[in-house]
C-alpha cells in the first residue's frame, strides 16, 4: 500500500521518476508512453460506451441500462487510473534495471468487457421492451 501511495505521488511529479536509476534508452520510454496512451484510448472508449448505453437505449429496462452503463463507466475509470500507475511502475523499473512489473489488470478488464458484452447479447436476444 505504501508503494501505491508513493506511485500516486509520482503521477504528478514525473521529474522525481527521473532521479531514480539510469536513463533508459529513449525508445523504451517512448514505447512505455505509447502503451499509456493506448490504455487511455481504451478508457475513453469504455466511458463513451457507458454514456452510449445510457443515452441511446432509453427503452432498455432501467436496471439493465444503468447496470451496463455503470459497468462500462467504472471499467473506463479503472483503466485510466491503471494506465498512469502502470506507466510510473514501468518507467521506474526500466531506470532501476528491474524486470517490468506484471499485472492482472488486463485479464480483469477483459472479463468485465466480456461480461458486459454477454449481457448485451442477452438484451438483444430477449429484447429491451420492459
Amino acid at each position: 500500500m505504501i508503494e501505491f501511495v508513493r506511485n500516486v505521488r509520482l503521477w504528478f511529479a514525473p521529474e522525481e521518476v527521473r532521479r531514480e536509476g539510469a536513463t533508459p534508452d529513449y525508445r523504451f520510454s517512448l514505447a512505455n508512453e505509447r502503451t499509456f496512451l493506448a490504455w487511455l484510448r481504451t478508457a475513453l472508449a469504455l466511458i463513451g460506451g457507458g454514456f452510449a448505453v445510457d443515452q441511446f437505449l432509453p427503452d432498455l429496462r432501467w436496471g439493465w441500462r444503468v447496470g451496463l452503463a455503470l459497468a462500462l463507466l467504472a471499467a473506463g475509470v479503472l483503466c485510466s487510473l491503471r494506465a498512469v500507475n502502470h506507466w510510473v511502475r514501468c518507467e521506474r523499473a526500466m531506470r532501476r534495471g528491474e524486470d517490468l512489473p506484471v499485472s492482472r489488470f488486463p485479464a480483469l478488464l477483459s472479463v468485465v468487457v466480456a461480461v458486459v458484452a454477454l449481457a448485451m447479447v442477452v438484451v438483444v436476444l430477449v429484447g429491451w421492451e420492459g
